[in-house]
Order: C-alpha cells, then sequence, then structure tokens
C-alpha cells in the first residue's frame, strides 16, 4: 500500500490570512459590487503591481461565522478537513493610509461570494491573503490587447490605469447584460460584447481576439472563464505562432464549478 499524501505537491504556504471588517459597499452596476474592507491587520500589506490577486475568506453560509483555515501541504482546510469559503478577486485599490482595501465582486446566482457581497453591511468579518503575482507592464511595449469577462474587469481597469499615456490600447470585454458595463478609466477603444444566450461564457470574447490584428510589439493580457481563454491560448501561439512572452492569459473561473 502505498501512501497516497506522497504524491500530492507540497505548494509555498501563501502570505496570512489577516482578519478585517466590511467597512462599506457600492453598487457599480446591477452585477458588479465593490466590497471595501478595512482593519489595523492590513498594517504592512504591500501592493505594487496590476492585475495581481488576493484571497478572500467570507464567513460560512450555514453559520455566519468565520474560521481561519490551517495551510495543509496544498490547500487551505478548516479543522474539520472541509474546504473554507475562500474567492480570488483582484485588489482593485489599497489605501495604506485609511488601511482599506476594494474589492469588486460579480453578482450571480449560487455564488459564494456573491451571496456575500450582495448581504454584507458595515462591521461583517472577512479574512484577507495576499497579494498573489501581479501584471508587470513592458517598457518597450508599443500597444496593448487586453480582454475578459464580467470577471476581468477590475483587473482591466487596473491596467488601464498603469498603461502610459500615449500607448495604443484596444479592450474586449464580454458581459451578460447591457447594464453590465461601466465607465473605465484612460482612453482605450473600448468594445463590450453582449454574451449570447445559444452560446457559451467566453465565446464573444475568443471571436474579438481572433479578429484582432496584433501588430510587432503588442503586449496581450486576457482573463476570464478557463475554457475560453485556453480558446485564445490555442488562438494566439498555436494557430498564429506567437511568442507565449508576449501574453497573459489567466483563467479566473470555469462554467459549471462553483468556487
Amino acid at each position: 500500500m502505498t501512501d497516497s499524501s506522497r504524491s500530492l505537491p507540497i505548494r509555498r504556504e501563501p502570505p496570512r490570512f489577516r482578519q478585517v471588517q466590511v467597512v462599506r459597499t457600492v453598487e457599480l452596476t446591477p452585477y458588479l459590487v465593490r466590497v471595501t474592507l478595512g482593519g489595523h491587520e492590513f498594517d504592512g500589506l504591500v501592493i505594487d503591481e496590476p492585475a495581481a490577486s488576493v484571497r478572500v475568506l467570507v464567513p460560512a453560509s450555514e453559520t455566519g461565522d468565520l474560521v481561519i483555515p490551517n495551510w495543509q501541504g496544498n490547500e487551505f482546510l478548516l479543522p474539520d478537513g472541509a474546504r473554507p469559503p475562500i474567492r480570488t478577486f483582484t485588489p482593485r485599490r489599497f489605501d495604506p493610509a485609511s488601511n482599506e482595501l476594494d474589492v469588486d465582486v460579480v453578482i450571480h446566482d449560487g455564488g459564494v461570494a456573491s451571496d456575500w457581497a450582495s448581504g454584507a453591511e458595515p462591521g461583517g468579518l472577512a479574512a484577507v491573503s495576499g497579494p498573489g503575482r501581479g501584471y508587470t507592464i513592458a517598457p518597450d511595449a508599443t500597444g496593448f490587447l487586453l480582454g475578459g469577462d464580467e470577471s476581468a474587469i477590475p483587473a482591466i481597469s487596473q491596467l488601464l490605469e498603469t498603461i502610459p499615456a500615449g500607448i495604443p490600447t484596444t479592450v474586449h470585454i464580454e458581459v451578460r447584460h447591457e447594464a453590465a458595463r461601466l465607465d473605465l478609466p484612460g482612453d482605450a477603444t473600448v468594445e463590450w460584447h453582449l454574451r449570447s444566450p445559444e452560446t457559451g461564457p467566453g465565446d464573444a470574447l475568443v471571436a474579438a481576439i481572433a479578429a484582432e490584428e496584433i501588430p510587432e510589439g503588442t503586449r496581450v493580457w486576457c482573463a476570464g472563464e478557463a475554457a475560453s481563454v485556453q480558446a485564445i491560448r490555442i488562438d494566439l501561439f498555436k494557430q498564429r505562432g506567437l511568442p507565449r512572452s508576449i501574453a497573459t492569459i489567466r483563467g479566473y473561473w470555469k462554467r459549471d464549478r462553483a468556487g
């Protein structure tokens, strides 16, 4: 008999969880809610790259209790061995002076984080671990092509705030409803694509990126549903033969898979 635990990869322990509180919530659109978290445990937190990530631990939906999990060498687990309600977000804004962090949460049916954000009230507990890696703006880039769905809007917004003025930038964003659109920073060319109920999530985004010419010197950043961004990888790297070094492609969520 073999010890199956030996086959599991041992991953580096993520940053500790900082226990914080909900300060306020703001509805950016009917499909995107900004939750501002704050607390003295944010002391020392540094987020210095756009499109980074943080893990947010929310209270258990069954009890409303916030239980800090332990790192078990491969993942965070609760004392009873269950997986905690942790979701990953872009740290949209962090103000070290006030120790406030904004995370923008997509609202949808059946989502743990969505339910939390929809009902969050000032004083409610949460915990944050991070940050994870962000994106480095290439100093020699002559243009940018950005793409994503609702889940990528916070990261795309940060990138638009960071890309130097005057560099041509095109953005494609797929949304499920016209009301999910919002004003983005900067002077990029932004095209919104409405998701068709007859097609899967990401199909409109894949088609939009495939239709774009990508001149030499242009950098590509895309994020969204895992299968759709995999199709974008195939288009860029296998069909067009572009070097992988010019593109950052990230799967933020998987269709029909909670969490």
